[in-house]
């Protein structure tokens, strides 16, 4: 199933995790729908901008949560209308590439996660709700979350 002109559910549902347990990490159609908004308004803009890119995580499912560690009220469970993907785009800076987010799209939340300078390190978290908060992190294991897109991580 198309999400967007580049995005499809079976890549925002895969989940190496989930094949090696034998589930399914399948959404239902109200995650669909915030899957499909997801992509309509981040993912999709950002493929536009900067080209093809890989998302690492994007949707989960309760079980797939618990197996990794996460909690079940992760907006990756795409619950409550909000849905999100963490991703990084070859070639671009994660902290100049959260930076263009926080300018250009309406995302809920916007987490520059493990970055320590190095343009390849970490990744971006960005969600998507109707009602989005436009909130800023920044997350290392060092110094956990903190407000704020932050260059030293």
């Amino acid at each position: 199933m198309r999400l967007s002109q580049n995005f499809t559910l079976s890549e925002l549902c895969k989940s190496q995790t989930a094949e090696r347990k034998g589930f399914l990490n399948l959404p239902d159609t109200d995650q669909i729908e915030a899957l499909e908004k997801l992509c309509a308004y981040i993912l999709q803009p950002i493929r536009d901008e900067f080209g093809s890119f890989i998302v690492s995580s994007g949707f989960r499912s309760p079980e797939l949560c618990v197996a990794i560690g996460s909690k079940i009220t992760s907006q990756h469970t795409a619950n409550n209308g909000a849905a999100a993907a963490d991703f990084e785009v070859a070639g671009h800076d994660n902290y100049e590439l959260c930076k263009w987010i926080e300018a250009n799209l309406p995302f809920d939340q916007l987490i520059l996660e493990c970055y320590n300078g190095e343009p390849n390190s970490g990744w971006v978290h960005c969600s998507y709700a109707d009602k989005g908060r436009r909130e800023t992190l920044t997350y290392s294991k060092a110094k956990g979350y903190r407000q704020g897109l932050l260059k030293d991580g």
